[in-house]
């Protein structure tokens, strides 16, 4: 986390008063990008026999472009203050076994390589679908056993504690940083081009990204209409820690390491 900015300058102040989360305290923005290239990077690393997909150049990509564009992000809003968050993490939609849908927790993303990103995250997608994981899934399976309408109780008691005071519960292994920094959900694989993403009311989380399907369009390319190969990804963020000029430096960034996705193997710095 950049040391240098002001995560509680007059605006955020003004905004995590007079917003509610994460009710109307939202920005979405949608992007078309074209992966052409992207997509041939991905079929050599696969016949060198790393097995990637775009989800984990995205999830990279997004990670470590927090870190180093834009830090607001990694942030929530704790009793009306902007607070950085100790790591960025990342959590990814995994559909389960009978068609619900799970996640995985990537704690520390932005330092792994490309590789080692794969390998932890086919390892905890394997563990959870086997049961063996240790993550959200678990406290939801505890408050979904409770009767309605204590239930609806519970919730309101978590979420004061963990949301809004930023205090952990440790009944339900639950934290304020349980969901980590951002979210990424891939409806491209149901067959969908985009969608519109939720802030979840149960995280801290402040941005969601929808990772769209991949199409071939005609598109404008060296001055030419031409076939390519266009993804849509979507944001949606809470306008109480960001506002929309951050959201265009991170989709820069990510159109930038889309075009160089060399630069994720190595190691940050």
């Amino acid at each position: 986390m950049n040391s240098t900015i002001d995560l509680n300058n007059n605006w955020r102040k003004v905004a995590a008063t007079i917003y509610r989360k994460p009710t109307d305290s939202k920005v979405y923005g949608s992007v078309e990008i074209d992966v052409t290239g992207l997509e041939a990077y991905i079929s050599r690393k696969r016949k060198e026999g790393l097995k990637i997909t775009m989800t984990h150049i995205i999830v990279l990509a997004i990670a470590r472009g927090i870190v180093s564009e834009v830090p607001e992000f990694n942030s929530y809003v704790r009793m009306g203050r902007i607070v950085a968050k100790k790591s960025v993490g990342a959590t990814i939609a995994v559909l389960m076994p009978g068609g619900q849908m799970g996640s995985v927790l990537i704690k520390n993303a932005d330092k792994l390589t490309l590789r080692e990103l794969v390998d932890e995250i086919t390892e905890k997608i394997n563990r959870t679908r086997k049961g063996n994981e240790q993550n959200t899934g678990e406290s939801k399976n505890i408050l979904s056993s409770i009767p309605w309408p204590f239930r609806k109780w519970v919730f309101w008691v978590y979420k004061m504690i963990t949301i809004n005071w930023g205090l952990p519960m440790p009944l339900l292994k639950v934290d304020a940083e349980s969901f980590g920094s951002f979210v990424v959900s891939n409806i491209g694989t149901f067959g969908l081009d985009i969608g519109i993403p939720a802030l979840l009311p149960s995280s801290n989380v402040s941005i969601v990204f929808i990772q769209g399907g991949i199409f071939t369009k005609p598109s404008v390319h060296d001055g030419q209409i031409v076939p390519r190969r266009l993804m849509t990804l979507g944001a949606l963020f809470d306008h109480r820690v960001a506002d929309a000029s951050h959201g265009g430096k991170l989709f820069r960034h990510l159109k930038y390491i889309f075009k160089n996705p060399e630069l994720l193997e190595l190691k940050p710095e």
